[in-house]
């Protein structure tokens, strides 16, 4: 069965962005633990990671010979809405990206603020594909009420875009090294 390692962000000394009485970390573990609950009821062999030490979160990744990364987060700064990223060159991350963002907009009343790539450490340096979700801005109030009060919804969409990435017809991609 697929490995699949899920890394609440943040943790440790780090509780992430805080807003609306929320801290980030906290947050990420909660929805962490749900879609660690959901992908092992269906079969899925998970591991969940949170730790505050990047090269640690990837190491652990790598060694555990994981088949997916899904990191979680919540956004910052004075937007809203939610975004699903992935590592530039990296087409099974895309895909995966693609299938998370719309299970989330699909089921919660959130801004689609789109697929986007980027250069994020643990995206780069894990050698399986690899997205990181940020679910929801914690300093937004109308997305901390979701943050608060639909952890559930959240983690049960990202598992279903999970295993949608398993269960749908995608073209045959393989993934650009991620190593440099």
């Amino acid at each position: 069965m697929y490995r699949i390692m899920i890394n609440p962000g943040h943790g440790g000394n780090d509780p992430g962005a805080c807003g609306n009485g929320l801290q980030e970390a906290d947050v990420a573990l909660n929805i962490g633990k749900l879609i660690e609950k959901y992908l092992k009821a269906v079969g899925y062999d998970t591991k969940l990671f949170q730790f505050d030490g990047l090269q640690t979160i990837c190491d652990t990744a790598n060694d555990w010979n994981a088949d997916l990364f899904v990191s979680i987060h919540c956004n910052a700064g004075g937007g809203t809405g939610t975004e699903t990223y992935y590592y530039q060159g990296s087409a099974n991350g895309e895909t995966l990206a693609a299938y998370v963002q719309n299970q989330i907009v699909k089921s919660l009343p959130v801004v689609n603020r789109g697929v986007k790539y980027a250069n994020f450490f643990v995206l780069k340096y894990t050698d399986m594909p690899a997205v990181l979700v940020e679910t929801a801005f914690i300093d937004n109030a109308n997305d901390a009420r979701l943050l608060r009060d639909r952890q559930d919804d959240f983690a049960r969409a990202i598992a279903r875009g999970i295993s949608d990435f398993y269960a749908f017809p995608k073209p045959d991609v393989v993934d650009l090294p991620c190593r440099h």
